[in-house]
């Protein structure tokens, strides 16, 4: 395990840019953080299970554009009933020109074919996927392209840093 030295250094600092986007991050999704049905009922679908280092990613249907006080995916831990928002994310089909909040990071998604079930196939085009997931038999939601990820983990401490892609910590949280 990491000393606390090196879990604050993987943090950016936080100035007051970063700690206002944090505020406004977390009013936009406080209601969600320990309430999955609040999320299902304001338009959040699973998009993905369980992804290790990263919990269960929902995506809502409700949401345009960029916008820091309303995350369009929430990323969850599990543990048995219980379901505990860590993280928000947002995407996009490029690193933008302007980053979304000071010292930002980024990730990346392959493109695939998403189920209604949260499980994911890799595939290059709309074309590759399937109606129905080969081993689940979940309905066929959406297809995206390659993706740039934005993950902050307002919720949740992340020892990799607040826009670190994955968190260490998550996998621990789905295992309970």
């Amino acid at each position: 395990m990491e000393d606390d030295e090196d879990a604050v250094a993987a943090d950016p600092e936080i100035t007051p840019g970063i700690a206002a986007d944090l505020a406004l991050i977390r009013s936009g999704s406080a209601r969600y953080v320990n309430d999955l049905d609040a999320a299902a009922e304001d338009g959040f679908v699973i998009i993905t299970q369980m992804i290790p280092d990263m919990g269960y990613h929902f995506l809502s249907s409700n949401v345009e554009g960029f916008d820091i006080g309303q995350p369009p995916i929430l990323v969850y831990g599990r543990d048995g009933d219980d379901w505990e928002l860590g993280a928000v994310e947002w995407v996009f089909l490029e690193e933008p020109a302007e980053p979304p909040m000071e010292g930002a990071t980024y990730g990346a998604f392959p493109a695939a074919c998403h189920y209604d079930d949260g499980l994911f196939v890799a595939a290059a085009g709309e074309d590759g996927c399937a109606a129905t997931h080969t081993e689940s038999g979940a309905a066929f939601i959406f297809w995206h392209p390659d993706l740039v990820t934005f993950h902050v983990w307002a919720w949740m401490h992340n020892p990799d840093g607040l826009y670190h892609g994955t968190n260490p910590l998550m996998s621990a949280r789905n295992e309970g």
